[in-house]
Order: C-alpha cells, then structure tokens, then sequence
C-alpha cells in the first residue's frame, strides 16, 4: 500500500499512514488510484447503503430520517434513540429484539453523559441499532422471523447478499462476521466505489433514489451532529458519505462518480484528509477540504497531518 499521509511534528516526519485510494467514473471504471484498487476488504459499516438499498428492495417501508437511519453508523445522540425507537414501533417490537451488542454511545460526549446520569451499556445504544431496526422491520413485512435476522442464510440476508453481489458485480470474497453481529460482506475498494456510484445513479422513484435523498436531507441521521461525515454532506450538499470502523470510507458524487479508501493500520486520523485531498483532485471546491488536522506541541501547533499526493 501507498503512504497516503504523514504527521509532521517541529518539521520531521513523526508517522506515516499507508492505504489504498480509488476514484470511479460514473461507468465504474478507475479514474484515479493510489495503490492497487483491486485490494480486497471489509467495508464495515461502509456497506450499510449497500444494505439499506437491499432491504428497501425487500418491502422496507422507510423514507427520510428514519431511512437515513436505517444507513447510519449513529452517534447515540438521544434524536437517534428515538428514531430506533419509531422503527421498532412501527414492527411492533421492542427493544429486547435488538441483537446489537451492549454498547455505549458511539459519540465521546454523549457516553460520558450516559456515565454520569448512571447509564450503562445497552443494545439500543450500539451504533448499527439503526440498521438493526431496520432489518427486524423487513423481516415483519415479509413475515420472515424475527429471532434469527443475523443468520447468513437467513432471507433478509440472502436479500442484502442479492443487492450487493449486484452492485459490486460479484459474489463476496469472503463473508465474516461484522462488530455488530451481522454478516459482513467484503469487496474490493473498486467495487466498494462502483456500487455506491450505481446507487447514486438510480432512477427517479427508486430505492436508490430514495435513500440517497435521505442521507442528503438528514446527515445528523447517517452519523451525529459532531461527525467529519455530517460536515462534508453539509459542505458539499449533494455528496453522500459513509464511514466504516478501521478506517473505510465511501463517497459518492452527484454524477455517479465516487470515491472509497482503506487506511491499512486502521486508524481514523488521516481517513477524513485523505479523502478531502481525493475530492479536490476531482474538482470539487469547498473551504472543508482544504482543512488538515494539527498537531499540538505545548498548546500550540507544531505541525500538522498532510497528504502525500
């Protein structure tokens, strides 16, 4: 893999982070890369557009915010709870049919709130509750049971399976097990990109369609109000972004273009720099992209984390 980014600290390279970064036209096709674009990986929660889109396909009866949700990676913020709540509702369910791991909040802020009113650790509060609501009302609309959602075979997956080999034309290279219990579905950053330009593109009406109009209009719901994915949908509004844990990340551009990278450690610092560089060099003009994290020495900054290319 390339170095994508190194920390400067008093005028030495004090680190480097290496990955892979790709740019698709509209078609799929590779217009830009640094590394090779073939690399294969888990998306983590970088496929839950992908999963949305499959359950939508499958009767998910959700649009605006709660389909954004449906998409999220929330922070936990209490707007998120109780949008998981409404999806519960709406299947007739309660909290107890999460299988979401005991999680806190995915949000610094809002987890020592929970800690100092005496929370703990809960389902709900995981940060793919969202997507978890959101398959257990597929599985109620297709009378499909409820008990079982996470299994590989089960058929709200085998749908999600359908959509993605679809979108990333493809099987799976592998098929594992995501942090929050749910079948993970890797593919190369290539077709990682691909498939979010395709859903990007649908037609008017559509599932696509629907969805990418819902993480426009609600970005507080795909992630929280103090994530780098809700400042860049907010700068660039016809943008959709979508991170993943160890360092993924997928966007995708008003014409079908898109772009995805993977930090190779997994770490998030350099994620959100590397791709703002990647969308200037597509052209996209925004103050926000221009910005780089800093680095403090006393208080004060000393250097700062810069892009390679």
């Amino acid at each position: 893999m390339d170095v994508l980014a190194e920390v400067i600290r008093s005028g030495l390279v004090e680190s480097r982070h290496r990955g892979v970064a790709v740019g698709v036209d509209p078609s799929g096709e590779v217009v830009w890369s640094m590394g090779d674009p073939g690399t294969v990986v888990f998306p983590r929660s970088a496929n839950k557009p992908i999963q949305a889109l499959g359950m939508l396909r499958a009767g998910l009866p959700l649009d605006g915010r709660l389909l954004a949700l449906a998409s999220a990676s929330h922070s936990g913020e209490p707007f998120h709870l109780d949008a998981v709540r409404e999806i519960l509702a709406l299947a007739g369910l309660e909290e107890s049919a999460l299988q979401t791991p005991p999680s806190y909040p995915l949000d610094p802020h809002e987890h020592a709130e929970l800690l100092r009113g005496g929370g703990g650790r809960a389902p709900i509060l995981m940060d793919c509750s969202g997507k978890h609501a959101a398959m257990l009302l597929t599985c109620v609309v297709n009378d499909w049971p409820t008990s079982t959602y996470l299994d590989v075979e089960h058929p709200l997956q085998l749908a999600i399976t359908r959509t993605f080999t679809e979108l990333t034309d493809g099987p799976p290279a592998v098929v594992g097990v995501d942090g929050c219990g749910a079948p993970l579905l890797a593919t190369s950053l290539q077709q990682l990109a691909r498939a979010i330009g395709r859903i990007v593109q649908e037609p008017e009406g559509s599932g696509g369609a629907r969805l990418v109009e819902a993480m426009r209009a609600h970005p507080e719901y795909v992630s929280g109000t103090r994530r780098a994915e809700l400042q860049l949908m907010r700068a660039v509004p016809e943008l959709v972004a979508k991170s993943g844990a160890e360092s993924v990340y997928v966007v995708g551009l008003p014409d079908g273009s898109a772009y995805a990278l993977k930090i190779e450690d997994g770490a998030e610092r350099p994620l959100y720099a590397v791709m703002n560089r990647a969308l200037e060099l597509a052209g996209i003009d925004a103050p926000l992209l221009r910005e780089r994290p800093v680095v403090l020495g006393g208080g004060k900054q000393v250097g700062e984390l810069r892009t390679t290319f």
